[in-house]
């Protein structure tokens, strides 16, 4: 009977200890920057400053350490300290954009909400300013940061005014790095906990005002509120007005310029060593019509490797659409993609091209596009079809296409005869390549582009009619040709595109809104 007790003890003593473990790890947890991957979408207390009518609003829901400290976290062993440096660089460089010392004015107090909007200031839209609103961790560290901050450039010569506005005191002035141009600012303190600076009083009190009515700022935005609730997870939250797409988010003018768009919202997360962007395109009725990808495509038929690869669902439709500038490789700008360009504009799906060492190969259904289709276009290019029997193909014959040019020989011009294309059948598919090099690997090789093929099993959206994996070359070359992606270069002060190793990214119908999913792999 005596063991009972002891026995009690024991259990309660174990319970106590596991409870205490599990409490521990759940703090370290909660406080482990790699929780950045999970983090929930909720609707910045910042926004409540911010205009609907912004042209483009980004919030970042982590303070100035936590992507530095994720980095460094999940690089290699020996790439800790770089990768961290990167991001740091980046961060400060921001902040001096704005004519902010992050190490010297912000590093101590900064909390989990930086937001940054840009405002309409005048009648004409080019009239731009900009609101930066920073949390602070205290009541007492937004307040230090002012005094410092005015002092600081009061000392310098900077004439100071300090007046209110609903309420709120307003300080103005002008500010700037060294090195820099002074710029107008102005500066306000929320609650003792948000602090919002402007370019200039204007925009100070353009965010006072909209604070105060629902109908005018993100926050109430109840359209703003659900399109987080799809988005579900993120770390950085954009949204951008039609007259921003191509302007500072560098989307093709054929998105930014259609009618229907209404707006843009986008959220990014970390997820391992790589960057994943999901995004809401918002359409007025009637929205894009985009057929879902069948589970049995020409994807799982490609043989060999792959540099990049493109899978469509309704080619001909998609290439009509705004969405075309995404399908770059079938835009026929070159003599080379001319053929993949016509098949592509004349087959309803499904369609796959890839990009492999030896060139271009497409794999369309076996009777579509029917050859007749598309013999008058071939013929006004100049090209002549010819079936042609390979000892490796057995009795059933290649369908090759040529042009004929004079080139000059010795003492006379002498007919040539150059490969445009070829086109072979194998089963329910067709696979046209741009030389019989291409098609014979098709044939022969045994193994599927695997790399790519994760690419866009990691995009988890099988059913996109749209989707493309790109290996490091072109995702390097597809990534710099980006607008924000240049900025954030240059604020970085160096070539940010160096870590990656691949991109991929899909598109889909959702609803009244088009569903967009980009994947950036960074070295790790």
């Amino acid at each position: 009977m005596k063991a009972r007790p002891f026995l009690a003890v024991v259990l309660l003593v174990a319970v106590l200890l596991l409870s205490l473990g599990l409490a521990g790890w759940w703090l370290v947890w909660q406080r482990s920057p790699l929780q950045l991957q999970r983090q929930p979408l909720v609707v910045p207390l910042s926004a409540r400053f911010v205009p609907r009518s912004a042209p483009l609003a980004l919030y970042l829901l982590a303070d100035g350490n936590q992507p530095v400290d994720y980095a460094r976290a999940v690089a290699p062993t020996r790439q800790r300290r770089p990768s961290a440096e990167a991001v740091a660089r980046l961060r400060d460089g921001a902040f001096a954009a704005a004519g902010i010392d992050y190490s010297g004015e912000l590093a101590e107090w900064l909390g989990p909400e930086i937001t940054l909007a840009l405002l309409e200031t005048g009648a004409d839209p080019g009239d731009t300013g900009w609101l930066l609103a920073l949390r602070s961790r205290d009541d007492q560290g937004a307040r230090r940061f002012l005094q410092r901050f005015w002092q600081t450039r009061s000392l310098a010569g900077t004439d100071l005014q300090i007046s209110r506005y609903r309420g709120m005191g307003l300080i103005s002035g002008r500010g700037a790095l060294l090195g820099q141009e002074p710029a107008p600012l102005a500066t306000a303190l929320i609650d003792d906990d948000l602090v919002l600076i402007g370019s200039g009083r204007g925009v100070l009190e353009q965010a006072l005002d909209v604070s105060q009515i629902d109908e005018l700022n993100q926050a109430a935005s109840s359209r703003f509120q659900q399109q987080l609730q799809q988005l579900e997870r993120g770390v950085v939250v954009v949204q951008a007005r039609p007259e921003a797409l191509q302007r500072w988010l560098g989307l093709p003018a054929s998105l930014a310029d259609d009618s229907r768009v209404t707006d843009l919202v986008a959220a990014l997360r970390p997820q391992g060593t790589a960057l994943v962007v999901d995004a809401l395109l918002g359409w007025k009725e009637p929205g894009l019509q985009l057929d879902p990808a069948e589970p049995e495509g020409p994807l799982n038929q490609l043989r060999g490797s792959s540099r990049q690869l493109l899978l469509l669902q309704n080619p001909a439709s998609l290439l009509a659409s705004p969405l075309a500038p995404a399908l770059a490789p079938l835009a026929g700008s070159s003599d080379e993609e001319w053929l993949p360009a016509l098949v592509a504009t004349r087959d309803a799906g499904p369609l796959l091209w890839s990009e492999t060492a030896d060139g271009w190969v497409l794999g369309t259904a076996a009777d579509r596009p029917a050859l007749a289709d598309l013999a008058a276009d071939l013929e006004r290019q100049g090209l002549v079809m010819a079936p042609l029997t390979l000892a490796s193909r057995g009795t059933d014959p290649v369908q090759v296409w040529t042009r004929l040019s004079l080139a000059d020989g010795r003492g006379d011009r002498q007919l040539q005869a150059s490969l445009a294309g070829a086109r072979s059948q194998s089963g329910a598919w067709a696979w046209w390549g741009q030389n019989l090099a291409v098609l014979d690997r098709q044939q022969s090789a045994r193994g599927l582009p695997h790399a790519r093929l994760e690419q866009l099993t990691a995009l988890a959206m099988p059913s996109a009619p749209l989707q493309r994996a790109m290996a490091a070359a072109p995702a390097r070359d597809w990534i710099e040709g980006w607008q924000p992606w240049r900025l954030l270069s240059g604020l970085a002060g160096t070539r940010l595109s160096e870590p990656v190793q691949g991109a991929s990214f899909a598109a889909q119908a959702d609803g009244e809104a088009l569903r967009l999913r980009a994947r950036l792999e960074l070295a790790g």
